[in-house]
């Protein structure tokens, strides 16, 4: 009886491990675990008042749910993209710049006094219409044209910076208006940041998505085999296409909220080295980066971990400049553990040591 309850227990932590949302689980454990330990303040929560005189949360934990939520949006498009295509865009961060821009000419405007010339609902649509736009472009590049997608996403990765300062005739147009900053800000009452609503309407969009529509299938299945999925009736050009589109959508979002914080924007700067976290959230949420099987709420729950790491990094005051090799390390660790000759090995050993505890 001890020996069936003691395989039992092995074969549930097992199957625990097999799990593809344990990854992130376990960063988000070990990090936390980490604070904890070294400094237990790293988890305190205050309730204070912001310039406005209103009631706003403040803390490392909530930092991380506020710029954590612009990484889980970009992991969103992320993930399909690379579910679909099996590959990555490396554009998103010069695309947020391109969206913010857009939204900034038409509010403001070049050389205008700061007051809003539109509605900010018409400069939003319109950074989706451009963002949808600029990632359709890539998407004929990866899907048609059959370019490898960060050769292909290079493009963007270049050029967009300079496109956004052209679309602003490069100046930094400035928005006086209060309403927009809380996009990026807090809602006047609301102690929460924004962005941490705007991720959870993305996320909830997204799952009702994929469960009444066939998405999700067709893209694991394109990302599977493409050649088999054509076969059984789906069009894998078009598949890898709309992942590209999704994700440009998702930018669109994300850039409301990058020029909504400062009310301007900084074309050099803005979302700089942001695609790294959106793929590095997709590869700590279990996703394979070579394409097929994905699960979205690991990915953006990869993307909290991710941010978590970058919070704790700052607060041990490691520099800006460095912080990419930190995640550089998190991604190859990452890559050789989800490597097929590592699972393999982790596999076998799993299976010699239940064999040796059931002959005990």
């Amino acid at each position: 009886m001890t020996v069936k309850k003691s395989a039992a227990a092995s074969g549930g932590v097992a199957d625990l491990f097999r799990k593809q949302i344990f990854i992130p689980i376990a960063a988000l454990l070990l990090l936390g675990l980490f604070n904890l330990a070294v400094d237990p303040s790293f988890f305190k929560i205050s309730l204070g008042n912001n310039s406005d005189g209103f009631p706003v949360l403040t803390g490392y934990l909530i930092t991380i749910l506020d710029y954590g939520s612009e990484v889980a949006i970009l992991a969103i498009g992320m993930t399909l993209v690379t579910a679909a295509s099996g590959g990555q865009d490396i554009s998103v961060g010069a695309t947020v710049a391109i969206a913010g821009s857009v939204i900034l000419r038409i509010l403001v405007g070049t050389g205008g006094d700061g007051t809003l010339q539109a509605p900010i609902i018409v400069a939003f649509l319109a950074a989706c219409v451009v963002s949808m736009l600029f990632g359709a472009f890539n998407g004929v590049l990866v899907a048609i044209f059959k370019i490898q997608p960060m050769v292909a996403t290079l493009i963007l990765y270049t050029a967009g910076r300079s496109i956004a300062a052209w679309i602003n005739n490069n100046e930094l147009p400035i928005v006086t208006d209060k309403v927009f900053t809380y996009f990026g800000g807090f809602i006047p009452g609301i102690p929460v940041p924004t962005p941490f609503f705007l991720a959870v309407i993305c996320v909830i969009i997204t799952l009702l998505a994929l469960k009444f529509t066939n998405l999700g299938l067709y893209t694991q299945a394109v990302g599977i085999n493409a050649s088999s999925s054509r076969l059984n009736g789906l069009n894998p050009v078009f598949i890898k296409w709309l992942s590209f589109v999704i994700l440009g959508l998702c930018v669109a979002v994300v850039g409301l909220i990058k020029t909504s914080r400062l009310s301007t924007i900084n074309y050099s700067v803005i979302a700089k080295d942001i695609e790294m976290d959106a793929i590095l959230a997709v590869a700590l949420g279990g996703n394979a980066l070579s394409g097929g099987k994905f699960n979205i709420m690991a990915s953006i729950l990869g993307a909290y971990v991710i941010q978590f790491l970058t919070t704790t990094l700052y607060k041990f005051n490691v520099s800006s400049d460095a912080l990419p090799a930190y995640k550089a390390a998190v991604v190859i660790l990452l890559v050789v553990i989800s490597a097929p000759a590592v699972k393999e090995k982790l596999s076998a050993m799993g299976k010699k040591l239940k064999k040796q505890r059931e002959v005990a």
